[in-house]
């Protein structure tokens, strides 16, 4: 049986695990609002820049947009895979999803595959499933932090494009589900062909006048699609970290009702232990007592 004072020990260490628990839920809640209402901003931008698009494909057909013949190449289609993990845990099987998600997805996919993941702990895991890791990114702290890492993931993008023209480029992210809990899900982010113009014809323009593109038409072009890149990777990357926050809030409320069930029992356990050790002081002093009586 374990004494009062280690029972003691465990009861306060119990106490301070709690206290640490609290504050992250506290933290991951407060991250996960900030995550949300950029989000909900980003939504409306991103609906302006689907308009924009649009509004230019009701005027004008760029030439290097185009239905593209099958042609035989070289050598294997290039396939990179931009993945958002975290690199913190208490994340619960945030990441172990994802990484199975992708490799399904890539399995499906011919070609030659090189993975972007940002955030360590998604990187390890990644590296275990077999993934040949050429860049490394961290993931941002805050909704501020977004834009750097969106900029940065960019410009490596444009240059990688620049030394292997036939590539395809793919985001693989968590994404938050209405309600609770998150799912992962993958978007095509380039090339930019006709495929990717016929993903905006479910957007249709919401008045009668038609829209005109006013201007030097390739430099609208160039803007929109500038646009388009960097909020799909914002909103990706948005996504991700509310699904992480929303991941890690809901390991710790696990974490801090099983603490609550472990501290009851712990303070059972002392309660049981303290009464039985009162109980053997009391038949100490009742047996000392009748020892004396006797000797009388």
């Amino acid at each position: 049986m374990e004494t009062l004072e280690g029972l003691r020990h465990k009861i306060e260490g119990a106490k301070d695990i709690k206290s640490v628990v609290r504050t992250m839920k506290a933290v991951a809640a407060s991250n996960i609002g900030q995550y949300e209402l950029a989000l909900n901003s980003l939504g409306e931008y991103y609906y302006t820049v689907a308009l924009g698009v649009v509004a230019y494909f009701k005027n004008e057909k760029p030439k290097g947009i185009k239905e593209k013949k099958a042609v035989k190449l070289k050598g294997e289609k290039g396939i990179c895979a931009i993945v958002f993990g975290s690199d913190q845990g208490l994340v619960g099987s945030f990441n172990e999803t994802l990484v199975d998600f992708v490799s399904e997805r890539l399995k499906t996919s011919k070609g030659t595959h090189e993975v972007w993941p940002v955030g360590e702990r998604v990187q390890l895991l990644l590296e275990d499933a077999g993934f040949n890791i050429t860049r490394k990114f961290l993931v941002p702290g805050s909704v501020h932090a977004i834009r750097p890492l969106v900029g940065e993931i960019l410009v490596k993008s444009q240059l990688s494009i620049t030394q292997e023209p036939v590539k395809e480029f793919y985001i693989f992210h968590n994404q938050p589900k209405p309600g609770s809990g998150y799912q992962a899900v993958s978007q095509r982010l380039l090339p930019l062909d006709e495929k990717w113009r016929h993903g905006f014809d479910d957007v249709s323009w919401p008045t009668r006048l038609l829209p005109q593109v006013a201007g030097n038409t390739d430099k609208t072009l160039s803007a929109l699609i500038r646009e388009y890149l960097f909020v799909s990777l914002f909103k990706s990357c948005a996504e991700s970290l509310a699904s992480e926050n929303a991941s890690r809030l809901a390991a710790m409320q696990r974490a801090e009702k099983n603490i609550e069930e472990m501290l009851g029992d712990l303070s059972h356990s002392y309660n049981l232990t303290r009464q039985s050790a009162i109980d053997e002081e009391l038949f100490d002093v009742v047996s000392g007592f009748e020892a004396l009586k006797k000797g009388k």
